[in-house]
């Protein structure tokens, strides 16, 4: 047909028109709030398994509602680390909605949800990381995902605000004239007035830029401009000195109070050798405690610089550590490291240099944090000696994938 309108008495009305209009309504996710329950995704460690709270969904105009905690069965883990999806499933064909696993690909990304204006529609609840050779889902393991329906807008006065109001539902109050949102404890305002007084983190005294003023601008000025150059004699002075100072004279070495026990040396140098006892005061270039060549007998360590720019041993005996155990690294991790070329930015009286090569460590801490140094709070920089024992899970999974190649090459040759 050409043109229709509905829905109207006595008129029937089809699945794709009701659906057409509802979406314009409101749109597809989880009905409730986000700090709630509603269709969230858990796990206890109790098998390969993940649990499905009570809720309520919209789907391109259709509803889900779930009264009980529903089940749902994850896959076996495999020899790289997945993650598998869960969705609520809209299926026209079958006339119904329903929960679903989709199994991720092993060492790569979580499969995305389906979503077509007329077929399938999938909406995602969460994902679910599953290590290799894990038996069971820990709590932790549960990555939250839902999307939640919008809120709608209202307006109300102070007295007269939403009973039960889900976490940013939005109204204008008409008590108060302004914009305010409920933050899942208080109403606050969307749009606060802001003052001096109520301004976090600023300085103690304002200190403003360059300026000048008017002479009439100035309060507190004194009645008389400040006098021209002038002179005055020796005897109008208040506050001088009992006696005006000597001309110039000498002191000898025996009249002199307060010297030194010795006398400074005369000119002299040390070995490129600091004795016991002293101190650098920075870990630069310019105040190395040992000759930059590496010449000579002798044993010679690897040193970290401390933030307090002291130096220290990059020891590795037993005899210093406690409590050892091993330390499991997901070969994944270390080969989702982005080698890249870039140029360093250039630093006051020092040019950038360019074609530098490494790795960022913002990328490095979502997989490998504990390689990452931190400045202030934030990422600063790569501890790249430890990258040779990320390295080591690598070779350690490539070896014995290798040795069960080769056994399995050894069965089928037989």
């Amino acid at each position: 047909m050409a043109k229709s309108s509905y829905p109207f008495d006595s008129q029937a009305t089809t699945e794709s028109q009701y659906s057409r209009l509802f979406r314009e309504l409101q749109d597809s996710g989880v009905v409730g709030s986000a700090d709630g329950p509603d269709l969230k995704v858990t796990a206890d460690g109790s098998g390969m398994k993940v649990f499905v709270q009570p809720g309520f969904a919209i789907l391109r105009g259709h509803a889900f509602f779930s009264t009980a905690v529903e089940t749902l069965n994850i896959a076996a883990a495999d020899s790289a680390e997945r993650r598998d999806r869960i969705v609520l499933r809209l299926d026209p064909a079958a006339n119904r909605i329903d929960l679903a696993v989709l199994k991720g690909v092993p060492g790569g990304d979580a499969i995305g949800a389906t979503q077509t204006d007329t077929d399938i529609f999938e909406l995602s609840l969460g994902l679910v990381r599953v290590s290799p050779g894990s038996t069971n889902i820990s709590a932790d393991a549960v990555i939250e995902g839902r999307r939640y329906c919008g809120s709608r807008i209202g307006t109300w006065t102070t007295s007269t605000r939403p009973a039960a109001p889900r976490v940013s539902q939005l109204g204008f109050n008409r008590s108060t004239k302004a914009w305010e949102y409920w933050d899942g404890t208080n109403w606050a305002d969307l749009a606060p007035t802001v003052t001096w007084s109520n301004i976090s983190g600023r300085p103690a005294t304002f200190a403003p830029a360059p300026h000048s003023h008017a002479w009439e601008e100035i309060a507190g000025k004194p009645s008389l401009f400040p006098p021209s150059g002038h002179a005055h004699d020796w005897n109008s002075i208040t506050g001088k000195p009992e006696s005006y100072p000597p001309s110039s004279h000498s002191h000898s070495w025996a009249s002199i109070t307060g010297k030194p026990g010795t006398f400074p040396p005369s000119g002299h140098s040390h070995s490129s050798y600091l004795q016991a006892g002293d101190t650098i005061a920075w870990a630069n270039g310019s105040k190395q405690p040992h000759s930059r060549g590496v010449s000579g007998s002798g044993t010679y360590y690897a040193v970290w610089v401390r933030g307090d720019g002291g130096f220290c041993r990059n020891t590795s005996s037993i005899k210093f550590k406690e409590n050892v155990r091993d330390y499991e690294v997901a070969p994944d991790d270390v080969l989702a490291l982005r080698p890249v070329i870039y140029d360093r930015k250039a630093e006051e009286g020092e040019p950038g240099r360019k074609g530098e090569v490494g790795l960022i460590a913002e990328e490095v801490e979502k997989t490998l944090p504990w390689i990452v140094n931190y400045l202030d709070g934030e990422v600063d920089g790569l501890r790249y000696d430890l990258l040779g024992v990320a390295l080591l899970s690598v070779v350690q999974d490539q070896e014995a994938r290798i040795k069960a190649l080769e056994a399995q090459i050894g069965r089928l040759s037989a």
